[in-house]
């Protein structure tokens, strides 16, 4: 691959070297003025667009967020938003493609996904690949970035990332009709997803690149076979590191989840299932769920498993999946908890995941979620007195 050229005034990835730093996932719940805008090209969204973000990027610095990001209000999805910015893929309407990512969760609660999550139950709508990938997004994630370091720079926040999706998660309810085989067709996404790596990188905001999905195959494949899902998973993370290749690591933040759907989640893999391919990615920070009660108490897996040096873990420690606010003071212990075992310096207190992964989809109400915010930083701030004395 040709060389890369060097960040202009990057925004470089801060350790929590004199307290505990927040940030968030990404994705926030989408202003109502936004939602309502039936054209997404012409001036009055692109400008609605740049107030939301300014208004939303003031927002998370007034509760205590360190680290902010536009909450992705440019996107219509974490994921399927790089479908309208990649050439190849065509809508499938009529073809429901089955929730696998559901693992047997499915199956096991059939009545709760019929009653309460019915694409989960009957499938939805997808795509198909049918022609050359090639990324053609420019103009939309160059708005983008110009958007969110305009509304960072008015409230003087210095420490920003963007969010992009990774070649697992690309078209998770597609099929390939195109390509003559799976590693090509992988690999081709990665290429154009490089693209969209490199647009964030050289223009200076740090890159976190999003992953549930290759956590939330891990149910489906393994009932196939182990060797299929680990087959499948290394041939991802392989294309992912050839996308991100030149761009540095500590440049680099990668998010991995296990599913921020309100069903009951029995079918996730443990984070001791697939936390040597995560740590496979040439990444300086890893973003994981630790406070979603299925897997809160995986932060004891640290125990063993060395976090290699120079990394950075950015745990979850306020959660999505529910309406709670947590106490400041089980923050605190959260935090504590993880950086006692891998050195205060080391963690970044974060989310599960978004609030809002789509545009119209709403996890939880905003006044909820700034509550969860300012309960972050202040359990932040008690758990730094506790780490630093002071």
């Amino acid at each position: 691959m040709l060389p890369v050229m060097p960040a202009a005034r990057p925004s470089t990835m801060k350790r929590s070297e004199n307290r505990i730093l927040t940030t968030h996932v990404g994705s926030l719940v989408r202003p109502r003025e936004l939602l309502a805008m039936p054209k997404k090209t012409d001036a009055a969204y692109a400008a609605a667009l740049t107030r939301s973000v300014a208004g939303i990027v003031d927002t998370q610095a007034k509760v205590g967020i360190d680290i902010v990001n536009d909450g992705e209000f440019g996107k219509s999805g974490w994921a399927n938003y790089i479908l309208e910015r990649v050439s190849g893929f065509e809508p499938r309407p009529d073809k429901l493609y089955q929730a696998d990512w559901l693992g047997r969760d499915r199956i096991r609660f059939a009545e709760f996904m019929k009653d309460e999550f019915p694409r989960g139950a009957m499938g939805t709508p997808g795509h198909s690949c049918v022609g050359e990938i090639v990324y053609q997004g420019y103009d939309s994630v160059r708005r983008d970035l110009a958007n969110l370091k305009a509304a960072a720079a008015a409230t003087k926040t210095e420490d920003v990332f963007f969010t992009t999706v990774a070649p697992a998660s690309v078209g998770y309810d597609a099929t390939n009709e195109f390509y003559k085989n799976e590693e090509d067709y992988v690999f081709a996404i990665a290429k154009a997803l490089r693209e969209e790596y490199l647009e964030v990188y050289k223009s200076g905001v740090v890159l976190q690149v999003d992953d549930a999905v290759l956590a939330n195959m891990f149910d489906h494949l393994t009932q196939q076979s182990p060797k299929r899902y680990r087959d499948w998973a290394e041939l991802r993370v392989a294309a992912l590191n050839q996308a991100l290749e030149g761009i540095p690591e500590d440049r680099i933040r990668y998010h991995i989840c296990f599913g921020s759907w309100h069903v009951p989640h029995v079918a996730d893999a443990q984070l001791d299932d697939i936390v040597d391919l995560m740590l496979k990615v040439k990444a300086g920070a890893y973003s994981i769920e630790a406070a979603n009660v299925r897997h809160e108490h995986e932060w004891h897996l640290w125990e063993k498993i060395k976090l290699p040096a120079g990394k950075i873990l950015i745990p979850g420690i306020i959660t999505h999946h529910t309406t709670t606010v947590e106490h400041p003071k089980l923050v605190a212990e959260r935090i504590v908890n993880f950086a006692k075992i891998i050195g205060r310096e080391n963690v970044i207190a974060s989310t599960d995941c978004g609030f809002a992964q789509g545009e119209g989809i709403q996890r939880v109400h905003p006044q909820v979620i700034w509550a969860k915010f300012e309960s972050l930083a202040e359990g932040a701030r008690i758990a730094s007195k506790e780490l630093w004395g002071r």
